[in-house]
């Protein structure tokens, strides 16, 4: 009799605590419907967008709500650029005794974007348990903080006569030096980068964009993702990046297809 108590007691203890080390690493109920083996509730992934006109950098903060859904909100910066853009570069180095800067022209402004907003990633299946890939869609939408920055060109200059070398001076864009800043042969190369912060407008707008996700890992603890897809940001005026001739337009919207990559970790 005492041996039968022993192993009932023994019994007892062992599967209380199988049961308490379920508890510890299986948070949620196993039943619930949609929640079936979820263990991470939070997500944080940093991104590297490429896109046809440009680049941008961000992070996004996700919930995960089922196996198959998370939500997220996104903020990211980055460039645009018109589609005309080209750099060149002309040699000035004998007439200024200086090493010319390569540069755009007939841009003339720099358009950096704030971007943030809300969106869902769904999962078409449960990846496989261990190894391979979960695919799925994600898309997301919001403001847009659009930054114009004056992009400077170094013109030649005649002003500085008791120097043997034609010198230069900085000028940005207007209608009074049209011409001047149009002559390639009047410019010597592109200012400082970090010349015209001073001088910034800000043009409102809203973006939104769409993309298949394929996921290494999509529910271990470190995020590794790729996506593909398309995005389009649209502002309230023509956002004037270049200087508008017969063959160069400006417009108020951008459509693009970009390449993302996502790396981040779950908790």
């Amino acid at each position: 009799m005492s041996r039968i108590i022993l192993v009932a007691v023994l019994s007892i203890l062992l599967g209380g605590n199988i049961l308490h080390a379920q508890d510890t690493f299986q948070p949620k109920p196993v039943d619930d419907v949609g929640n079936k083996g979820l263990i991470y509730n939070k997500e944080l992934a940093f991104n590297i967008r490429l896109h046809t006109n440009g680049f941008s950098m961000g992070a996004d903060f996700g919930r995960l709500k089922t196996y198959y859904l998370t939500r997220t909100f996104h903020v990211e910066l980055g460039e645009l650029k018109n589609h005309k853009e080209y750099r060149t570069n002309l040699d000035r180095s004998s007439a200024t005794g200086r090493i010319s800067r390569s540069f755009i022209y007939g841009k003339q402004n720099n358009f950096f974007v704030l971007r943030a907003g809300m969106g869902q990633k769904r999962y078409f299946s449960e990846k496989a348990k261990y190894k391979g890939v979960a695919v799925g869609i994600s898309y997301k939408g919001g403001p847009s903080l659009g930054v114009l920055k004056p992009y400077y060109l170094e013109l030649l200059s005649t002003e500085n006569n008791s120097s043997p070398f034609v010198s230069t001076k900085p000028v940005k864009y207007s209608q009074e030096v049209h011409d001047d800043f149009l002559d390639p042969w009047n410019i010597f190369g592109s200012s400082s980068w970090a010349k015209g912060f001073d001088e910034i407008k800000l043009v409102p707008g809203l973006h939104g964009q769409f993309a298949i996700h394929f996921d290494w890992g999509a529910f271990d603890e470190y995020l590794k993702a790729v996506e593909a897809g398309i995005m389009l940001d649209v502002y309230f005026r023509k956002v004037p990046i270049m200087v508008e001739t017969v063959n160069v337009e400006n417009r108020p919207f951008f459509l693009n297809l970009f390449i993302n990559l996502q790396l981040g970790k779950r908790s």
